[in-house]
């Protein structure tokens, strides 16, 4: 009778780890600071050719930032102590050498939310040719996870407030630490206090000709820009305002909001006739059915201090945009 039962019940959990079954394997919450990530692989692989190699594509430099930070801070811990709780970060990255070439993504194998990503291969050339032709595919699935990880952290304390949905006909969800410092017609700037600085937001319309596609869309949009500096935010001394920094060519790209095309750029921005600069994240998503450019930036004032994880935010926030 005994042996009945527990062949019954090894029949179920079979059953309920199937494929077709309903019910899904209960892991434990993921943790770790925001753009963390936990790179698995032996040691004297992280001092050799694969992990300069790592380091060269997951640590490079951001994108605008007026000084060098890494895409993500990298902590590496070799497979014999990878238990327990180090199994719980949100990003993991592991190197399997003596084993066929290969990348696989998985979801949630330890923790949730969670991405795992496993790059093996025979030799060092095979592990740094998988590094090379997944990297952008792996460093977009890392931050996609980090962005609704941050926006989950975001949603526990919003900013209450209707006006922007009320004047804008958008929706977005900044985080209760934001305040609305300055509205005029359809012009809003949020600002958020730090130390040292300030975290900002900037939302505003324009006509949809305003950018132009093609090579004279930077031109634009940097016009554009400039002159919404000059008339909604002045410097500290009279005629002074927001202008691009000339000494930084703007990276210009083009990604999806609110499943709607937008211009992505980052650069940095400086007060004219001031010493006040840093870094800026500029959306102008086409809203074609309202006609017109929903346009989001957000820019940071943190001197002498790491601005990533400030830029990081911002795009989260901006990307909760909704169109009505």
């Amino acid at each position: 009778m005994k042996k009945l039962l527990l062949l019954m019940l090894s029949m179920s959990l079979l059953t309920s780890c199937g494929d077709g079954s309903k019910s899904k394997r209960i892991v434990s919450a993921s943790s770790g600071n925001i753009n963390n990530l936990q790179v698995i692989i032996d040691s004297d692989l992280w001092l050799s050719r694969i992990g300069d190699e790592l380091r060269e594509v997951f640590s490079a430099e951001v994108i605008g930032l007026p000084q060098q930070e890494p895409l993500f801070s990298m902590r590496q811990m070799p497979p014999i102590v990878f238990t327990g709780f180090a199994t719980k970060n949100r990003t993991i990255l592991k190197i399997e050498k003596d084993k066929p070439a290969d990348t696989k993504f998985f979801k949630d194998v330890y923790a949730t939310p969670q991405s795992v990503v496993v790059i093996s291969g025979n030799s060092a050339k095979e592990i740094i040719a998988e590094i090379n032709e997944h990297s952008e595919r792996i460093i977009s699935t890392f931050k996609e996870t980090e962005l609704k990880e941050k926006q989950r952290r975001m949603a526990k304390s919003l900013l209450k407030d209707n006006s922007i949905k009320e004047t804008l006909s958008i929706s977005i969800k900044p985080t209760s630490a934001y305040r609305i410092a300055k509205q005029e017609d359809n012009f809003f700037w949020l600002r958020r206090d730090i130390k040292n600085g300030d975290v900002n937001l900037m939302i505003y319309e324009m006509p949809l000709d305003a950018v132009s596609d093609g090579e004279n869309a930077i031109n634009d949009i940097i016009k554009m820009r400039d002159s919404i500096g000059k008339t909604h935010i002045p410097g500290p001394i009279e005629g002074s305002y927001m202008i691009t920094e000339e000494a930084y060519t703007p990276y210009l790209n083009t990604t999806i909001i609110d499943n709607k095309p937008a211009f992505e750029t980052k650069s940095t921005w400086e007060v004219k006739d001031a010493f006040m600069a840093g870094p800026f994240i500029n959306y102008a998503v086409k809203d074609e059915v309202n006609n017109r450019l929903v346009v989001l930036e957000g820019f940071v004032f943190a001197p002498s201090t790491a601005k990533r994880d400030y830029i990081f935010e911002l795009e989260a926030i901006i990307r909760t945009l909704k169109i009505k």
